[in-house]
């Protein structure tokens, strides 16, 4: 038994999704014919109170294009330093959308409200213009983390104060709103866009929504076409989608109950010195005395997979291919290690 534990990403369709996937009724996309794309952005653009929704390939692209939107030429996003957006997306803020970035730290990976009013550029023509406000939820950097909405709140009235715009890197919201309890709709009212990823904790094999008003969203489908994104009959992808939100959004609790129980495990190990609050279902682990190569060859000999997070740090991401049979081996396997 292999012991997945890199990303959510790795998850495989359930039985009933691949049954939904293969009985979908399809069209050719581009043309907006695809009736089961249609569904799956009309249905998430409900949820959230926004006017429309794109379907995307992926999390990066929905994300960029929302950039694209909000941006242009010599202006600047602000975000976390630890952000998706900056770290792991092909440096696609510049090569996209040809914009600068200010960078903000925060604690596990949030920013405040005080913090994006200080980094607000003055209009000052050796300074770019300010456009966009960039979050995170849940923090993957951050272990996890949540933000709430009465930290949100405050964020959105800057924007608003000083005309920016607000963008949700939602590629693991939903284990936020699982696991705090607050409605998508409370959500979708504070972002002017937002993009939720199905191909992580949700359990899809592809795919991301972007959403937002119809203006954005028109605006969004010919920069898709542009980037290569257009896809035809993607009904068979986004009926995957439309399972997830029905059928696997509540049982992410399962995978934050079994974080915690695994975080409690590796602060129990030697070199562990640190495991950072398990709010969702990533564990960031801090070695000391051990590198994270050498810590994961151990772990490779048991066959568990992780990933290295950092010059000490170690990610584990629990998911729903990862069941309770497997933390009780991983449990045994870590205790014949060490």
């Amino acid at each position: 038994m292999i012991i997945d534990l890199r990303s959510d990403t790795v998850t495989r369709p359930t039985a009933g999704m691949k049954d939904a996937m293969f009985s979908a009724p399809i069209g050719d996309d581009v043309f907006g014919e695809d009736p089961t794309v249609n569904a799956l952005e009309e249905k998430a653009a409900k949820l959230f109170g926004k006017e429309a929704a794109i379907f995307c390939p992926s999390g990066t692209m929905t994300n960029q294009i929302a950039i694209r939107l909000h941006t242009r030429i010599q202006t600047e996003v602000i975000c976390h330093k630890y952000s998706h957006i900056y770290l792991y997306e092909g440096g696609g803020i510049m090569a996209n959308s040809l914009a600068s970035v200010k960078l903000l730290e925060g604690d596990l990976g949030k920013i405040t409200a005080d913090q994006v009013k200080a980094a607000i550029n003055p209009d000052d023509v050796h300074a770019p213009e300010t456009t966009l406000v960039s979050l995170e939820n849940t923090m993957n950097k951050g272990g996890g983390s949540i933000y709430t909405l009465n930290e949100i709140k405050p964020i959105r009235k800057v924007c608003d104060e000083h005309g920016l715009k607000l963008h949700l890197d939602g590629a693991r919201l939903f284990n936020a709103l699982v696991e705090s309890g607050e409605s998508p709709a409370a959500w979708g009212a504070q972002f002017d866009t937002i993009s939720i990823c199905l191909s992580k904790g949700l359990g899809c094999p592809v795919g991301s929504l972007l959403l937002g008003s119809k203006a954005d969203i028109k605006r969004a489908r010919k920069v898709r076409k542009a980037w290569g994104g257009g896809m035809r009959q993607a009904g068979f992808l986004a009926a995957a989608g439309i399972y997830a939100l029905d059928h696997q959004v509540d049982r992410l609790k399962e995978d934050h109950a079994r974080a915690r129980t695994l975080g409690e495990m590796l602060l129990k190990l030697p070199f562990i010195s640190e495991v950072f609050p398990v709010a969702t279902n990533i564990v960031i682990a801090r070695l000391e005395g051990m590198s994270p190569e050498d810590f994961m060859k151990k772990l490779s000999g048991q066959q568990i997979k992780s990933v290295k997070f950092g010059p000490d740090l170690v990610r584990f991401v629990t998911h729903l291919d990862f069941e309770d049979e497997h933390l009780e081996e991983f449990g045994k396997r870590i205790g014949r290690i060490f």
